[in-house]
């Protein structure tokens, strides 16, 4: 019986071991501006999931749904996926990627005067480039510098995030984020 006990506890060390050894090269983060646009809630993996230093996939969204009594209502939705490329050491790394964001706004109103009934809709979006009309396609690239802890915690990204579409190029865009690496 003490054998058995003594084998166990050994497996468990190894395990707990083996489990705190491994890397974290997943996170869950809440970005401001970046690729989500005015903000996003993302999940982020590396394809090689024994480095961090490697290919991975980020995910996610972000909008609101704002209601101004009856006249008015503004409703917007982004889904931003890049895939991006860590470089570094430790816990600091070089983010470098790209992607797409899809975007899709639509604000409704009541004009000034006229009765409830009368229901205007515009789905043109004017948010750092004329997006024209949604729901559409904008493509994202990033710069960036991250923070991951190896074992994990928490983890820091800012990044300059340029967007573009069929009206133009935005080089200046930029996004901090705040999240949970595990």
């Amino acid at each position: 019986m003490k054998s058995f006990i003594l084998i166990i506890v050994l497996f468990s060390l190894n395990f707990l071991a083996a489990h705190a050894q491994e890397v974290a090269t997943q996170s869950v983060y809440v970005e401001l501006g970046g690729a989500g646009l005015p903000y996003s809630i993302n999940y982020d993996f590396r394809f090689d999931r024994s480095k961090i230093d490697s290919w991975g996939l980020r995910a996610g969204a972000g909008g609101w749904a704002i209601k101004d009594g009856n006249y008015s209502s503004t409703n917007i939705l982004t889904i931003p996926v890049q895939v991006t490329r860590l470089l570094g050491k430790k816990k600091h790394y070089f983010e470098v990627g790209g992607g797409a964001t899809f975007v899709r706004y639509r604000h409704s109103y009541t004009p000034w005067g006229q009765s409830g009934s009368t229901l205007e809709t515009t789905n043109n979006w004017n948010f750092i480039l004329d997006m024209g009309e949604t729901p559409t396609i904008i493509g994202t690239l990033n710069l960036g510098y991250r923070r991951i802890p190896t074992d994990g915690g928490f983890t820091f990204r800012t990044n300059l995030t340029p967007i573009f579409n069929h009206n133009g190029f935005w080089p200046l865009w930029v996004g901090i984020s705040f999240g949970y690496a595990f």
